[in-house]
């Protein structure tokens, strides 16, 4: 069944930056949801499609964008638009998650000024949206190698910090760990992730591939350690058995992937008695946690 995989190109391709998202997604994931920032990568995700729009409509007139990858300006915007949620962030301070749905409905407001301004690629956009085997390129393999070494890089130099600020902010900020410094680093890391992963996922469902999996990992783990490991070999299984089912039902792979990973965090919620047990042990180990890691 994988001999096909490596046989041709392009599934090469698709394959190994599936790999790559279904790493780099949960890693990121544990720390979004530990800090109760899910709807983040949604506005993340269609800020991406705002940029990706944008590209598109340029390229129509300015014929050099053509040969440009619409990743790069999906990343743009995600990054821009994941540094002006820091700002807004520290404006309402009071009301910090308001910034959330400020930028999300930015994007979505832009995004569809930008596609009724043009016609000629709903199919482009198609494959955005939901994802496609077809549809990853060598240079999005490239971009996407490069955001996994930027990102284990940041993480393996402030694993602990970052760690800490998860769990409990206040404090790490008392201790003298650089918060917003941080926390804007956090933040641009899960911009690129977001972009990256909208090839093989899809923007309308790269949300899912952070959360899901941390979700069944949090019913598992014992330890946040234990959370990180889980989230990962989850997010392996829905990627790599979502890309082959996608490929061989020729339907979208984001939403293969997607339902896969929900079917195994339904597996886990009816396989355990005591539903829950897990996270009630992680919050009781939070204060502690860090300092272990």
């Amino acid at each position: 069944m994988f001999d096909l995989f490596f046989q041709y190109e392009f599934l090469r391709n698709a394959f190994l930056a599936g790999i790559i998202i279904g790493f780099l997604a949960p890693v990121l994931g544990v720390f979004i949801v530990v800090r109760r920032m899910a709807l983040v990568t949604d506005a993340l995700s269609h800020i991406t499609l705002t940029g990706i729009a944008f590209h598109l409509l340029l390229s129509q007139s300015a014929v050099f964008l053509q040969a440009i990858n619409p990743l790069y300006m999906g990343m743009a915007f995600s990054v821009g638009g994941s540094i002006l949620m820091e700002k807004l962030r520290h404006v309402y301070k009071h009301y910090q998650e308001i910034a959330v749905p400020i930028i999300m409905s930015s994007g979505i407001g832009l995004g569809v000024v930008f596609i009724s301004l043009a016609d000629g690629f709903n199919n482009d956009l198609f494959n955005y949206l939901f994802g496609s085997v077809l549809a990853v390129t060598p240079t999005d393999l490239t971009a996407i190698t490069a955001v996994l070494v930027v990102v284990v890089i940041l993480l393996v130099l402030f694993y602990k910090e970052l760690l800490f600020l998860a769990f409990d902010e206040e404090q790490a900020k008392v201790s003298g760990i650089p918060n917003k410094w941080l926390n804007f680093l956090f933040i641009v890391m899960t911009a690129l992730v977001i972009a990256s992963s909208m090839r093989i996922v899809g923007i309308l469902l790269v949300s899912a591939l952070v959360t899901l999996p941390v979700a069944a990992a949090i019913q598992l783990s014992k330890s946040f350690k234990q959370m990180f490991i889980y989230s990962i070999i989850i997010g392996e299984i829905s990627v790599i058995s979502g890309l082959v089912s996608a490929f061989y039902l020729n339907v979208a792979p984001g939403g293969m992937i997607v339902l896969i990973a929900l079917g195994i965090l339904l597996l886990v919620i009816g396989g355990r008695k005591a539903g829950g047990m897990g996270v009630r042990k992680l919050r009781g180990r939070k204060t502690l946690e860090w300092r272990k890691a």
